[in-house]
């Protein structure tokens, strides 16, 4: 299940069909120290351990953007208070050009960079999961505000040479084959700049659409929730009200249950509770609420409960919903990679690009990851997906060097042939 969503200004609301069935849709170089190179190092290059790049290797307990939501986060400031890079000068070409900062972008960009590829990071700063106060269950770094540890992550790829810059791709063209080597992508900047990237990797996440009820995108990721395990043991002493919307509600309110003694459920546009579903809800003690709820009672910046139809009133501590996770996927539609529909039987999720299990997709030399191909993903799935797209992409660039050099050694012995029979 994917992690807490984008912040309520891009967040969107529209009207939710409840149980909605399935249909066709359509680098910049690391400063090296000038101490000896350890003797743990196997390519003699200073500028594989981060320890010899002095104050840019990343450390825990820097002042970085507050953890609670709504924290002050600096456009333009990255871990320490150091620039991100925003109006930084650009190379004409990279080996990997990367869309999307988080943790699946940022991940996949360590690994190329570690690679000692060219790596550059175009991120918007806008993490899907900013609203929340922490990220969770991501192992060593549990707990972490969400822009922490973009910030963290950031710090480790241009520890490695990596380069980060704020800003958004608007375009991306596909190159005439040039043959191994060539670039095959440009990559355009919403400032006018261009860039030219022999390797793609997009990693633009999701857009949460909420059902349609005032109020719920201010409200998102903070106390209107979606995944237990992101955010269950924080309201495991409250009472939470699952806002159903399809016919998964029942089954919402029983997994939460497993966190909380008081879950609600608030039957709302979704369907009635089976007669199956109705013993499991009363065995466990879930109270079933009819009517539609028609607004959210909110005070000292917290919900505290809503407001039925009918004009009756439900104390609830937090409310639970399913949002539709639609793939920011327009930069790909210039390449030809159109979205697709992600469903659970006839239950649709959202819209998500298809790739394998890598990342690759139908276009050569363009690979996705995190939750723009899967939004379900958390943050610690998104990262590992990301480290495997970097790995394929790396491996993918040796074979395309390997065939230059081969090339070109072919053309020695032909050429020496050549001369030997003159």
């Amino acid at each position: 299940m994917p992690v807490s969503a984008a912040r309520s200004a891009s967040v969107r609301s529209r009207r939710w069909r409840s149980a909605r069935r399935r249909g066709p849709t359509a680098s910049r170089t690391g400063e090296r120290s000038s101490s000896a190179t350890p003797a743990s190092c196997r390519s003699g290059k200073d500028a594989c351990h981060p320890e010899r790049l002095g104050a840019r290797s990343p450390r825990r307990g820097r002042e970085t953007a507050a953890r609670t939501c709504g924290g002050p986060v600096s456009a333009t400031r990255d871990v320490g208070g150091q620039p991100v890079g925003e109006h930084e000068e650009l190379r004409e070409q990279y080996d990997v050009v990367v869309v999307g900062g988080g943790a699946a972008g940022l991940a996949g960009a360590l690994t190329t960079a570690r690679a000692l590829r060219s790596t550059l990071v175009v991120d918007a700063g806008e993490p899907r999961n900013a609203p929340a106060d922490g990220v969770h269950n991501y192992l060593g770094r549990e707990g972490t505000g969400p822009r922490e540890l973009v910030a963290l992550g950031r710090a480790e790829v241009e520890a490695y040479g990596g380069q980060v810059v704020r800003g958004t791709a608007t375009t991306a063209e596909r190159l005439e084959d040039g043959g191994p080597g060539a670039p095959r992508f440009r990559v355009g900047l919403e400032d006018g700049r261009s860039v030219l990237a022999r390797r793609l990797l997009v990693t633009t996440g999701v857009e949460d659409v909420l059902p349609d009820l005032p109020g719920l995108a201010e409200r998102w990721g903070r106390d209107l929730l979606h995944c237990p395990f992101c955010h269950g043991r924080e309201v495991a002493d409250r009472v939470v009200g699952v806002l159903s919307v399809n016919a998964h509600g029942p089954d919402q309110a029983l997994m939460w249950r497993g966190w909380s003694e008081r879950v609600v459920l608030l039957q709302h546009t979704g369907a009635a509770p089976s007669a199956e579903q109705a013993e499991k809800l009363a065995a466990r003690g879930v109270e079933v609420v009819e009517g539609q709820v028609a607004a959210l009672d909110v005070a000292d910046d917290a919900i505290r409960g809503v407001r039925l139809a009918d004009g009756r009133a439900v104390a609830v501590d937090a409310l639970v919903t399913m949002s539709l996770a639609v793939a920011r996927g327009g930069l790909l539609a210039d390449l030809g990679l159109a979205t697709a529909e992600l469903a659970m039987g006839e239950l649709v999720l959202g819209e998500h690009v298809p790739a394998d299990p890598t990342g690759a997709t139908s276009v050569p030399g363009l690979w996705v990851a995190g939750n723009v191909t899967a939004p379900m993903a958390p943050v610690l799935t998104a990262a590992s997906a990301g480290m495997t797209a970097g790995s394929m992409i790396t491996k993918d660039l040796v074979d395309d060097d390997t065939a230059v050099a081969v090339a070109a050694h072919r053309g020695a012995l032909r050429l020496g042939r050549e001369r030997v029979t003159a």
